[in-house]
């Protein structure tokens, strides 16, 4: 069965952290943040399934 691919860019990674847009970019910039499968004019995009992944391993919920 093919999974579906799920794409968010920075403002909907702000929305799942609940972060400002200065640090959702600070945090995209982390060497150990998952690689954006695309760029475009518009910006990174990510597969959310791998923010998702790094959500639950590097954050914590006092963080959130």
């Amino acid at each position: 069965m093919e999974q579906e691919l799920r794409l968010i860019g920075a403002h909907e990674i702000r929305g799942l952290l609940g972060v400002s847009r200065q640090r959702a970019y600070q945090l995209a910039s982390r060497p150990d943040f998952p690689k954006p499968i695309a760029e475009l004019a518009q910006g990174k995009i990510w597969d959310m399934a791998d923010v998702e992944d790094w959500i639950t391993t590097h954050r914590t919920r006092s963080a959130r």
